[in-house]
């Protein structure tokens, strides 16, 4: 069976949208939000590697990747959440697997809050988490804009808009021996979001960080109501999200399977053989 993976678009609530797929179109479905500042490309390694028996969808957000970025889009959570369930609804998904990787986390949950009967499990990899006391310490980086008004505020998160920190985010706490592995297409590629439009989306959607603290109490409280079945693959060599916010979630799933692996945020570049036996056992496993 082929592997390969197919480059397609579609409009998802009236977005020009681009979206990554393989496996057999009658397969059962494991989307695939990513994180930021990314886009599909970061599932590349990942899904052909599950492809035989499951059919991967992974989208690019608006305004990012090779989706249209339109004006007056709500580049917020909530926004690119509700952008994400039209884009679920267009292209025909009932019941999927969800993978929650970085800022796809609380993008994901808000999809499964929606329609929470839609959700068969969920992989949680190194995910924005719902837990204050748990965050790592690079986020009081983030943190300390927030005394702004809103319009200072998103002015000076849109200074870190750069290529610069763009490579720190995806190389950030990962032992040395590892950074040759990370891929620099990554943050080469996301460099155009420094384009004027794109900077001012990711700076809308940074900004909205603070908004998004707020709803952490809705996400636990989805957790522990519907404990969907989940895995939670972890690299503990993470700023943003060191091992203590994977252990986290275990407050609200008892039941979930936690690995915790010798890499860093971004673990489908250097972990990728590890992480692709975890899943499949995953899977396989569930009641589809």
């Amino acid at each position: 069976m082929s592997r390969h993976i197919k480059h397609c678009r579609v409009s998802a609530g009236g977005v020009d949208t681009f979206y990554r797929e393989s496996g057999p179109p009658d397969a059962p479905v494991l989307l695939l939000p990513h994180g930021y500042p990314c886009s599909s490309f970061e599932f590349r390694n990942l899904m052909p590697e599950l492809a035989d028996n499951w059919r991967l969808i992974a989208p690019d957000y608006p305004g990012f990747g090779y989706s249209e970025g339109p004006s007056g889009f709500p580049y917020t959570f909530d926004g690119l959440a509700k952008w994400l369930d039209t884009f679920v609804e267009a292209i025909k998904l009932d019941r999927f697997v969800i993978y929650l990787h970085d800022f796809g986390s609380p993008i994901g949950a808000r999809l499964s809050i929606m329609k929470p009967e839609r959700i068969v499990g969920q992989i949680i990899q190194n995910g924005d988490i719902p837990y204050e006391d748990a965050l790592g310490p690079k986020y009081a980086d983030i943190e300390k804009f927030w005394c702004l008004p809103d319009d200072e505020m998103r002015a000076e998160l849109r200074k870190a808009v750069t290529e610069e920190n763009f490579r720190e985010e995806f190389l950030n706490d990962v032992r040395p021996d590892l950074v040759p592995l990370i891929s620099p297409d990554l943050w080469k590629l996301h460099a155009g979001l420094t384009t004027e439009t794109r900077r001012d989306m990711a700076a809308q959607l940074l900004s909205d960080l603070k908004e998004n603290r707020r709803w952490f109490p809705a996400h636990r409280s989805y957790l522990r109501k519907y404990r969907p079945p989940t895995i939670i693959i972890w690299g503990p060599q993470d700023h943003y999200m060191p091992e203590k916010s994977a252990r986290a979630y275990l407050r609200d799933l008892p039941d979930a399977e936690l690995h915790l692996l010798d890499g860093g945020h971004w673990l489908l570049e250097t972990n990728l053989d590890e992480v692709v036996p975890i899943i499949r056992r995953f899977l396989n496993g569930l009641k589809w």
